[in-house]
C-alpha cells in the first residue's frame, strides 16, 4: 500500500563533468527517504544499481556535510548514514537545494541533485515521475567520463576496427544523444530494498 502525501518535491539531476550535459527532471513524493530518492535516480538516468552509492549535503542540524548511502564494512572509517532512515523532507528544503549524489566509486560518477520546487500533489499523476532530461546515460562499467567520452567518438565511426566489437556491447539500439521521459519505468523502492539486503 502506497503512503498517503500532499507535498512533491521536483529534483534535476545532472551528472557531472559531461558535455553537452546528461541530466533527468523528476517529481517524487515528499514521503521519501534518501534510498527511495536513490532508486528514482537510478531509473531515471538508467543505471542498473550494480555499485554503491552516497549522497552529501548540508546537515541542516549541524551546519557541517553529512554523507547519507549505505553503510559498508570497508568505509567504516567513515560515518555513512542509513538512506532507508533519513527522509528527504528533514534535509532539502529551498534554503539547502543542493546535494551530490556518487554512484559506483569504482568508475565514480559524481551527479549534482538539486530540488527545484516543492509543489502540491496532482492527484492525477502517478509519482515518482521523469518530466524532462537529455541525452542517454553513460554505460554501466565503461571507464568513468575519458572512457564514455572514447566510446562516444568510436560510434560515431563506423570504419573504426572497434565499432563492432563496442556495438555487440551496447546493442545497435544504444544512441548517446537519445532520451525519452517517458520511456522511464521507475522501479518500487521497497521492493529494491528486498532484493539488496533481504
Amino acid at each position: 500500500m502506497k503512503k498517503k502525501f500532499n507535498k512533491v518535491y521536483q529534483f534535476k539531476i545532472t551528472l557531472r563533468g559531461i558535455r553537452p550535459p546528461i541530466w533527468r527532471r523528476i517529481l517524487v513524493p515528499g514521503t521519501y527517504t534518501f534510498w527511495d530518492l536513490h532508486v528514482a535516480i537510478q531509473s531515471a538516468m538508467g543505471w542498473l544499481d550494480c555499485h554503491l552509492h552516497q549522497f552529501e549535503i548540508v546537515n541542516p542540524s549541524l551546519f557541517g556535510i553529512s554523507t547519507i548511502g549505505m553503510p559498508a564494512e570497508e568505509y567504516e572509517d567513515m560515518e555513512i548514514l542509513p538512506g532507508w532512515k533519513h527522509k528527504i523532507t528533514k534535509w532539502f528544503s529551498m534554503e539547502n537545494k543542493k546535494a551530490y549524489y556518487v554512484y559506483d566509486f569504482g568508475d565514480y560518477w559524481e551527479h549534482t541533485v538539486e530540488l527545484e520546487k516543492i509543489l502540491p500533489r496532482d492527484q492525477n499523476v502517478d509519482y515518482p515521475i521523469c518530466i524532462k532530461g537529455k541525452r542517454a546515460c553513460p554505460p554501466e562499467d565503461c571507464g568513468s567520463v575519458p572512457g564514455y567520452e572514447q566510446l562516444c567518438e568510436l560510434m560515431k565511426n563506423k570504419d573504426d576496427e572497434e565499432y563492432e566489437e563496442m556495438v555487440e556491447w551496447l546493442g545497435e539500439e544504444y544512441d548517446p544523444e537519445h532520451f525519452n521521459p517517458e520511456d522511464v519505468r521507475f522501479e518500487d523502492p521497497g521492493e529494491r530494498f528486498k532484493t539488496a539486503f533481504l
